[in-house]
């Protein structure tokens, strides 16, 4: 039977952050514009519906928790709180679900039918075949081609793995009903902020990591720091360890599977075995790109299977283009959204933009936060700086002590010769916020005295800055 071939100016693959937003700005711009989602369940990409978006909604149920808990500390007498994960996991869906209308909305009203529920795959450099819901073909060609198809859970290699069950970072925010014993398999965002999540809803929980500390690319000071506060939460923590094998047996716990995973652990020279009722899987992120055949495109893939480009985002393929986290840059959605702003000003508005001197801030969202922007103290040394490092408790900070939030600590690195932010690191309260303010002085080049000198409001988390910068 044949297809008929549909043409198009522009098709975008995958309706992530950068990709949603292209693509109202490609028919602004006057180009035929086809965006190929594969599910009405992924409208508007991972973050509002399995990464960002859902975890902060839990993220926020188990500080509620965690406060009412704390109430005594601030003469406000309560009961033992008592946390129903079922309307927990409820409230999440609804805001997911409010946003992904959203998304729904500005995609129609931009593409109309030109929005294709399906899944995309190369049949040729600037050719794709799409298998919609309804399980219909059809073929697309286009000028330009947009890849933005996001990750998936990267599940590792460890035997008996795949023969038992495990949760990963989409299914565990479908249980509805709390893990006895989390055990969590990974130490840096993901993990984290699922087990301090879980043990404030009223899990036990212990994580794994293969590093000697967590959060590898952090600091030592930091790490530690953060560590130290999640064990003060009652969290516990294997590190240096490797997992030789998982093993799932009868257990008298009481969980609806019956069952308890079993993980032999080596650390060190020595070999534990550790229990659990259930094991989420969090050691990073893979590329979705099997169902896509980028070998009938020709277009190049790393190692790990990340697409390559170059800093304009460009593929090897002239006219194809790789945005978000498919090509391996950091996997944040704000970079996704710079993804785009660099394709809109190099194609649309006749600029010439870059992935180049890109700063990237990132926020993990445990609580306190840990906001970081700019380079470590670790790799100003590595890149020769001559450097001068402050650094201050949380609680110097007033604001943190009228909240009752004075655990964590604030970190600055200088440049000697220039006086300018190399980076920072911001354990504290509402850190996510304030470091945006030590992004901005770093983007203008100014000098740290800026904030040193500022007149920032009092009492706010903000003016620790002005504390911080003083002790250089």
């Amino acid at each position: 039977m044949e297809v008929d071939t549909q043409h198009y100016d522009d098709i975008i693959i995958g309706g992530g952050k950068a990709g949603k937003t292209l693509a109202p700005a490609l028919v602004a711009d006057g180009r035929k514009t086809a965006l190929v989602e594969r599910s009405l369940n992924m409208i508007g990409g991972g973050c509002i519906n399995i990464a960002c978006i859902p975890t902060k909604t839990m993220v926020a149920s188990a500080n509620v928790a965690n406060t009412v808990r704390k109430s005594a500390a601030y003469g406000v007498k309560t009961n033992t709180p008592s946390v129903n994960l079922a309307e927990v996991i409820q409230r999440k869906r609804s805001v997911v679900q409010g946003m992904r209308e959203m998304n729904l909305h500005n995609l129609e009203t931009a593409l109309g039918h030109e929005l294709i529920i399906g899944t995309a795959r190369f049949v040729a450099p600037k050719t794709i075949a799409v298998t919609t819901a309804e399980g219909n073909n059809r073929l697309l060609t286009a000028e330009r081609l947009f890849i933005n198809t996001g990750t998936r859970p990267l599940i590792p290699t460890i035997p008996g793995l795949t023969e038992v069950e495990f949760l990963t970072s989409e299914s565990i925010m479908e249980l509805e009903y709390l893990p006895e014993h989390l055990i969590v398999l990974g130490s840096s965002y993901i993990g984290l902020e699922f087990a301090q999540m879980f043990r404030r809803f009223g899990s036990g929980v212990t994580v794994i990591g293969q590093s000697q500390q967590i959060l590898s690319q952090q600091d030592p000071d930091i790490a530690i720091a953060v560590q130290t506060l999640l064990e003060q939460d009652g969290i516990e923590f294997l590190l240096k360890a490797k997992v030789l094998r998982v093993v799932r047996e009868a257990s008298p716990l009481e969980n609806r599977t019956g069952n308890e995973t079993i993980l032999q652990i080596q650390v060190g020279d020595r070999e534990i075995t550790l229990k659990g009722s259930h094991l989420l899987v969090a050691v990073g992120r893979a590329p979705n790109i099997e169902s896509l055949n980028l070998a009938a495109a020709g277009v190049a893939t790393n190692t790990r299977g990340f697409i390559q480009v170059n800093d304009r985002l460009e593929t090897n393929v002239p006219g194809i283009w790789a945005l978000g986290d498919i090509n391996g840059g950091p996997q944040y959605t704000h970079i996704s959204l710079d993804d785009y702003r660099i394709i809109k000003a190099n194609l649309i508005d006749g600029g010439n933009r870059s992935t180049r001197e890109r700063l990237v801030p990132s926020c993990l969202f445990i609580d306190p936060e840990l906001a970081h922007v700019g380079l470590t103290e670790t790799e100003a040394q590595q890149q020769g700086y001559a450097i001068r490092v402050a650094k201050v408790d949380a609680s110097a900070v007033p604001r943190a002590k009228t909240l009752g939030q004075t655990d964590g600590l604030l970190k600055a690195i200088v440049d000697t010769d220039t006086g300018r932010i190399l980076g920072c690191s911001l354990l504290c309260h509402e850190a996510g916020e304030v470091i945006s303010t030590v992004q901005m002085v770093m983007q203008a080049q100014m000098p740290y005295t800026v904030l040193r000198d500022g007149i920032l409001t009092h009492p706010t988390m903000t003016e620790g800055l002005n504390i911080l910068f003083s002790k250089l």
